[in-house]
C-alpha cells in the first residue's frame, strides 16, 4: 500500500502517467490522505516540503496481522529505499517468531 497526500483525482493522474510511460498500472492499494492523518500517526509528515506540495518522508513498514509495526525503514531522501532483500529478511524474521 502507498499513502500520499494526493486526492483520488491526482492519484489517478499518476496511475495514468505510469500506464502511459511504463505499461501496467501499479498492483498495490493507494490511500489518499490529503489531511495527512495517517501520515501524522506514523510521524512521517515532511515539514521541510514546499507548502504547495506537502509530501511525507518515504517509509516502508512491515505490519503484522494485528496492526503492529514489526519493521520499518524511514528515509528523508526519497531515492533511498530498502532493498527487496531487506524487506524479505524482515518478513522471514517475523515469521520465525
Amino acid at each position: 500500500m502507498t499513502v500520499s497526500v494526493d486526492d483520488r483525482e491526482k492519484q489517478q493522474m499518476m496511475i495514468d502517467r505510469i500506464v502511459d510511460d511504463e505499461g501496467p498500472a501499479p498492483d498495490f492499494t493507494m490511500l489518499s490522505d490529503p489531511d495527512h492523518r495517517v501520515i501524522d500517526r506514523y510521524g512521517l509528515f515532511n515539514a521541510d516540503a514546499p507548502p504547495n506540495r506537502p509530501i511525507p518522508h518515504p517509509a516502508t513498514y512491515v505490519i503484522d496481522k494485528e496492526g503492529v509495526v514489526r519493521w520499518g525503514f524511514v528515509e528523508v531522501d526519497y531515492r533511498v529505499r530498502p532493498s527487496n532483500e531487506d524487506v524479505l529478511a524482515a518478513l522471514e524474521e517475523i515469521e520465525a517468531r
